[in-house]
């Protein structure tokens, strides 16, 4: 209930910022890379305040830097805002990947891994603030060693630290400033994991949404100065305090709560959060099957293990008494977007029942229910795109998966048998759930990308646009665009015997016992 009514409203919010900015420039399909962005922001300002900055004198050495009249003070600040906009970005990221139901199975790892990088992302902030020294940073100090001493961990209770007795020593300091540049380290290993199970993983957003994001990070610095409190005096306590909402917006209640009760609720709240992929996980007679290579089918052209968006295919030797290589989907790794069943000439990969003889015989099927039809336009798309969405005329729509699982013989079926124009709709190319269709949908289209559209295909008569589901006024202005100009073409004349290359019999049915190379520990099939 829950996980739908928040894609809900991410799927509404995002046709509203695709209105704005169009779906190409949405930064909310950029949310990851912005989060590696802004990380990238804190090391080049922090590199700079790091030489300015003196343990022995934290608090000075902050209203030094504040007092630079070209640098520091707006540096400081864009440091400040940067860490902000990394948790704002990470949040967005996780809710559309939890709403996606993205978060489970091979994807399992990403979340995990995201969750721990999001955790180390706290600690660095949180040392961060205790290094200026100011009453924010001392009223985070002292709240943190009262709910350390809570733990068994100290022989003695670190908050007489703080009890006023005696001045903080150096060390407090260099340790918060040691953690502060050490724990990106950690950062960098936890990015790597995070990404470390998807081909060809996008780190930072389009130069042009890139820039445009650090110019208003850097406006916002230039304008508004990062806080600076009064110096911390442990003899008074620290009075009213700004708080930061990201970062240390837990402070009153955890000062009003027992800690053994601040720490239960961040460890259930924790533990809630890191289940999220066994609690999103669909029941096994609703999983997906993953994808299954057929070994008599294959060519060995590699080209769905170059394809694929989630390493999830190798290619291995022939065990069939033929010459070369063919391809094993691992199912551990596949996630059943069926790119592979786009990508694929002699239709031998693919989910089972969406490979690109599953899809001919189903677009068949179509052009058989719509006798009378042809001439019309066609809509073709993904599911969770416009297409899936669309309320509009009696346009036709043939539906599949992924943009990048239609294979093209479909299009060539619907243009040979009359279809006036074809028009493909994709989910946004930063959005689509399987990270890449939209991208290699465009190349076999129009750039003779391995399992290309024929050139005997019109190519006038094939159009692709890209509108995410509540975007239907993009959707919209392209089919008006693209009726007017079908109508300058002539009328189209169907092929009353259409006959599209396969290696097989077309009625053959693809079955996951093709492939009789299974993986140790695995098969390759569901």
């Amino acid at each position: 209930m829950l996980k739908r009514l928040l894609g809900r409203v991410l799927q509404r919010t995002d046709g509203w910022v695709d209105r704005l900015y169009g779906s190409k420039w949405n930064p909310l399909y950029q949310s990851g890379a912005l989060v590696v962005l802004c990380l990238a922001v804190m090391l080049v300002t922090g590199l700079y305040l790091i030489f300015f900055y003196r343990i022995g004198a934290p608090y000075e050495s902050i209203v030094r830097i504040d007092g630079q009249p070209w640098g520091g003070r707006w540096i400081r600040a864009l440091h400040r805002y940067a860490a902000d906009g990394a948790i704002v970005a990470a949040v967005v990221h996780a809710l559309r990947m939890f709403c996606q139901g993205r978060s489970w199975g091979p994807r399992a790892l990403a979340w995990i891994s995201g969750v721990f990088l999001v955790f180390l992302l706290y600690v660095c902030g949180l040392t961060g603030y205790v290094m200026v020294w100011d009453t924010h940073g001392q009223l985070l100090a002292a709240e943190g060693a009262r709910l350390l001493d809570a733990l068994p961990l100290f022989s003695e209770p670190i908050s007489r630290t703080f009890a006023g007795a005696d001045p903080i020593p150096s060390a407090f300091f260099f340790m918060n400033l040691f953690l502060h540049i050490a724990v990106p380290v950690g950062i960098v290993i936890f990015l790597w994991l995070h990404v470390s199970r998807v081909a060809r993983p996008v780190l930072l957003p389009p130069r042009p949404l890139l820039w445009t994001t650090v110019g208003l990070l850097t406006g916002v610095a230039l304008v508004v100065p990062a806080a600076l409190g009064p110096s911390a005096d442990l003899l008074r306590l620290p009075g009213d305090v700004t708080l930061d909402v990201f970062y240390t917006f837990w402070l009153p209640w955890t000062r009003s709560a027992a800690p053994g009760v601040a720490w239960l609720a961040a460890g259930v709240a924790s533990a809630v959060v890191v289940a999220v992929p066994l609690l999103t996980r669909p029941r096994a007679d609703r999983r997906p099957a993953p994808s299954f290579a057929s070994t008599r089918l294959c060519t060995g052209c590699e080209q769905c293990y170059t394809d694929c968006p989630y390493d999830a295919i190798r290619m291995v030797d022939r065990e069939d008494g033929r010459e070369g290589k063919v391809a094993l989907v691992n199912p551990a790794a596949c996630v059943s977007c069926g790119i592979c069943a786009g990508s694929c000439a002699p239709m031998g990969v693919g989910p089972p029942g969406r490979t690109g003889r599953d899809q001919l015989s189903r677009v068949k099927e179509f052009v058989q229910r719509h006798p009378g039809a042809g001439g019309d336009m066609v809509l073709v798309g993904c599911g969770r795109s416009a297409a899936g969405a669309w309320a509009g005329d009696h346009t036709r729509r043939f539906l599949v998966s992924c943009a990048g699982n239609l294979h093209t013989s479909v299009v060539e079926y619907l243009v040979r048998s009359g279809a006036r124009g074809v028009l493909i709709v994709a989910c946004p190319s930063r959005d689509c759930w399987g990270r890449e269709g939209p991208k290699w949908l465009v190349e076999r289209l129009f750039h003779e990308r391995e399992a290309e559209l024929k050139a005997r295909v019109d190519r006038r008569r094939v159009r692709v646009a890209h509108a995410s589901a509540f975007d239907q006024w993009s959707l919209e202005g392209v089919m008006d665009k693209f009726a007017t100009e079908l109508a300058r073409l002539d009328a189209p004349v169907g092929d009353d015997s259409i006959e599209v290359e396969t290696e097989c019999d077309l009625a053959e049915s693809s079955t996951p016992q093709d492939s009789p190379l299974p993986r140790p520990g695995h098969t390759s099939g569901p």
